[in-house]
C-alpha cells in the first residue's frame, strides 16, 4: 500500500497520466502486416495497440512478432507480408487496465511493459498509460516529497 500523502503527491498530475485513444497510433487487426510493418517503421514505435472496426482492443503488435513470421530456414521471406494479416500474429495477452489513475497496480504493470491500454467495461480503447509519465510523477513526489 502507498503512503496517502505519497500518493496525493504522485497523483497531482494525474490527468496526464493517460495519452487519449485518439493521440495513440493504433492498426486494425484486419491490417496486412505490411502495413502494420509501415505504421511501426514509419512512426518508430517498437509496440502498437491493436483495435477492431469498432474501436474495441484486441491487443498488441511489434516489429519483432512481424519479423519473426518472415523467418525461414535459410531467407527472410518478405512475401508472408501480405499473406497474413495483423490478427495472425498480435499479442493478446498482454495486461490492459480500466482506472489509469490506480497508481499502484500501473507501477507493478509498468515494470515489465512500456505502455498499458486503458479500457473500459466494454473493451472499447480509450487510450494508453506510458511508463514515461508515470516516471515523471514519481520523479516530481521524490523531489517534491518533504517540502
Amino acid at each position: 500500500m502507498i503512503d496517502q500523502r505519497l500518493q496525493t503527491l504522485l497523483l497531482k498530475n494525474k490527468q496526464k497520466f493517460m495519452i487519449p485513444a485518439s493521440l495513440v497510433a493504433t492498426v486494425n487487426q484486419s491490417n496486412s502486416l505490411d502495413h502494420a510493418f509501415l505504421v511501426l517503421t514509419k512512426d518508430r514505435y517498437a509496440k502498437i495497440i491493436v483495435i477492431d472496426n469498432e474501436n474495441h482492443y484486441c491487443g498488441q503488435i511489434s516489429l519483432a512478432m512481424i519479423t519473426d513470421q518472415l523467418l525461414e530456414t535459410q531467407r527472410i521471406n518478405v512475401d508472408r507480408l501480405n499473406e497474413l494479416v495483423v490478427a495472425d500474429v498480435m499479442q493478446t495477452d498482454a495486461p490492459v487496465i480500466k482506472d489509469p489513475t490506480d497508481i499502484e497496480e500501473n507501477l507493478h504493470l509498468l515494470i515489465d511493459q512500456s505502455f498499458l491500454p486503458v479500457v473500459d467495461d466494454e473493451n472499447y480503447f480509450c487510450g494508453i498509460v506510458t511508463r514515461r509519465e508515470v516516471l515523471k510523477a514519481v520523479n516530481y513526489t521524490v523531489h517534491t516529497f518533504g517540502k
